[in-house]
């Protein structure tokens, strides 16, 4: 069955929205996946990403908040269901699929702000910390129970020469509102997913689709005029 939300009201049942998409968002506008036309609701309140069997609901910086099952969240991993409040409205989730992650695995959003154009590396190498990247083909990440460590380094801007350990189930990469992307790490290796944003992410130069793309070590991450190498540790 593929996930769904159930919108309801003072207990009387208003839509049912299938979580058929990567990124569905709620709120007061009318570009919303899920529309709540209510003035207590923010423009664009909240955000569910679902990636294969797991549903991850994150407040937008609401107004108001988002609570689940009474409790005040700002990221939650959905379990079936779970019951999202906003406002007076309720978002019942229903999932027969059992999650693989937990609320520990959604890793805090990594702001990406991108550097002025006269200030930015005309590569990535202009840093000074990185060497170039490699354009043989790459081996493929490993396909086994057990996943390799793995980091990303961000090439340029502000944080240049920062590094990220990918240790979580999930993290979210870019800026809001503009760019998203998430990293997944799976018993078959690393993927990416463009999540929010007109433009999508580019990996080695080529734009990637709307579907999860896998990282291969040394890869170059373009992402909200950000680049990043993703690499194994160890």
């Amino acid at each position: 069955m593929t996930a769904k939300l159930i919108l309801s009201l003072d207990g009387a049942v208003i839509g049912e929205y299938p979580l058929d998409k990567e990124r569905i968002t709620i709120g007061r506008k009318a570009h919303n996946d899920i529309v709540v036309n209510n003035l207590a609701v923010s423009g664009e309140h909240a955000a569910v990403i679902t990636l294969g069997r797991d549903s991850f609901l994150e407040d937008l910086n609401s107004t108001n908040g988002v609570s689940v099952n009474g409790a005040p969240v700002k990221k939650y991993v959905l379990q079936n269901n779970d019951v999202v409040e906003i406002s007076k409205y309720r978002l019942k989730y229903m999932n027969d699929r059992v999650s693989q992650l937990s609320a520990k695995d959604f890793e805090k959003t990594m702001i990406l702000r991108a550097p002025a154009l006269a200030n930015a590396p005309d590569n990535y190498g202009d840093t000074g910390h990185f060497k170039p990247m490699p354009v043989e083909p790459k081996a493929p990440a490993p396909a086994s129970a057990h996943v390799q460590r793995a980091a990303i380094q961000v090439l340029n801007g502000s944080n240049a020469g920062k590094e990220l350990d990918l240790v979580k189930g999930l993290t979210t990469l870019g800026k809001p509102g503009v760019q998203v992307a998430v990293l997944t790490r799976r018993p078959q290796g690393f993927f990416i997913t463009h999540v929010e944003g007109v433009s999508f992410p580019s990996v080695n130069g080529q734009v990637l689709s709307g579907h999860p793309h896998p990282l291969h070590d040394h890869d170059l991450i373009e992402l909200a005029g950000i680049k990043m190498e993703f690499y194994f540790k160890g």
